[in-house]
């Protein structure tokens, strides 16, 4: 095993690790004593559902998120410029995408250590993916704003670029407040403009649906209140 920082993706909530990481992973996970993880508690599960031999109290974590002091980061990649191999592990799907992993990543680099990514699942580029969108010219824009105002705003700069650049827009919302978004999008965008709407993915409630803003305003379709949910735009 070459000793490296591995970014481990990880389920985007379903249990059966197998159905979605090839095998090679598990004998990399296991070689590893120390992980960057957004959350300590989640990648304790994670790697159990690896491997339930796991002994968690032999791993060292350093936790990485919003909260995370950036003068505490310039430590954590000691272990690996010391010949130890390390894991980043995010809250879902793959590290660094969307994910404050990519900080560490960035120091990696700089420092010329070696980064190794893993196969695993992400649910941008599945809903894109699934979406039947243009796949050669997207964008990911992250979250949108949650006051009402600049998130039509924002959806209108979206929609131009969708109709003068051919370009897949592609965003994300807090679970919580994805029924607003769906409401924003259906009452700012035109009627010819296509959405797609991927939830739950990978998992047994998996929900990913194409139809222009006219058609999902006729049908009844899902609530994805409170559901890991990625929404793409297209003409």
């Amino acid at each position: 095993m070459e000793t490296a920082l591995y970014l481990i993706p990880v389920t985007l909530g379903g249990s059966d690790v197998k159905a979605v990481l090839p095998d090679s992973n598990h004998d990399i996970i296991m070689g590893i004593k120390f992980f960057i993880v957004e959350n300590i508690r989640s990648a304790r599960r994670f790697l159990k559902l690896v491997d339930k031999s796991v002994d968690i109290d032999s791993l060292t974590f350093y936790e990485l998120n919003e909260h995370t002091d950036p003068r505490d980061i310039t430590e954590y990649l000691n272990p690996l410029k010391e010949g130890n191999s390390m894991g980043i592990i995010s809250e879902a799907g793959c590290p660094a995408i969307a994910d404050p992993g990519s900080l560490v990543v960035a120091m990696a680099q700089k420092k010329n250590l070696r980064v190794i990514p893993l196969v695993g699942p992400s649910s941008i580029i599945l809903s894109l993916m699934a979406s039947g969108f243009n796949g050669q010219n997207f964008a990911f824009n992250g979250y949108l704003s949650a006051k009402p105002a600049e998130r039509k705003t924002k959806l209108h700069q979206l929609e131009n670029k969708i109709w003068k650049e051919n370009q897949t827009q592609i965003f994300i919302e807090a679970p919580y407040r994805n029924m607003q978004m769906m409401e924003s999008i259906l009452s700012t965008c035109r009627g010819d403009t296509k959405l797609c709407i991927a939830t739950a993915l990978t998992c047994p409630d998996e929900y990913i649906h194409t139809h222009t803003v006219s058609e999902w305003k006729k049908i009844s379709h899902r609530d994805i209140q409170k559901i890991p949910t990625i929404f793409l735009l297209y003409k």
